[in-house]
């Protein structure tokens, strides 16, 4: 049996340490502190929001570190849209919608490595609408309905 000390986990593909420096490097921030306090509160607020196994699947690709801060909170029942989350994290820290929407662009990119296509996929599937943008994805919007297709709406495609 595992204890809450010892979660059974994946291979880490990187440790606590590597994790700050990569944040620190790709969000350009002036310290390793900094750093730090980005991945605590971004991964704090996104663990508020992630449930069921996507959250017990990405806690154990997590650095230990990491992890701890991802599922340090009970996950809110709110349900809200990717603009909505970096809102809430400015608020609650008190930082502009401007440098939180960075911060969290800068953690979410490197949680998105970590995490892997396929549970990326199962995540961002749960999540409401605008946080594909977050991890470094592009966010189509779903694909026409047969309904309005045959009305005669537009598809999206050409013929020339």
């Amino acid at each position: 049996m595992f204890t809450l000390q010892e979660p059974c986990r994946h291979t880490v593909g990187m440790t606590f340490e590597q994790m700050l420096e990569r944040v620190r490097y790709e969000g350009a921030y002036p310290t390793r502190a900094r750093a730090e306090e980005a991945v605590r509160t971004v991964l704090a607020a996104f663990g508020r929001r992630l449930t069921g196994d996507e959250r017990v699947e990405l806690a154990a690709r997590l650095p230990h570190e990491a992890a701890l801060c991802f599922t340090a909170e009970i996950p809110d029942t709110e349900s809200v849209t990717g603009w909505g989350f970096v809102k809430d994290l400015a608020s609650r820290t008190g930082g502009t919608a401007a440098t939180t929407r960075w911060d969290t662009g800068t953690v979410l990119r490197i949680v998105a490595q970590l995490a892997g296509d396929d549970l990326l996929d199962r995540i961002l599937a749960q999540l409401p609408p605008g946080y594909a943008l977050l991890f470094g994805r592009a966010e189509l919007p779903p694909a026409p309905t047969a309904a309005l297709a045959s009305a005669g709406a537009p598809t999206g495609t050409t013929t020339l």
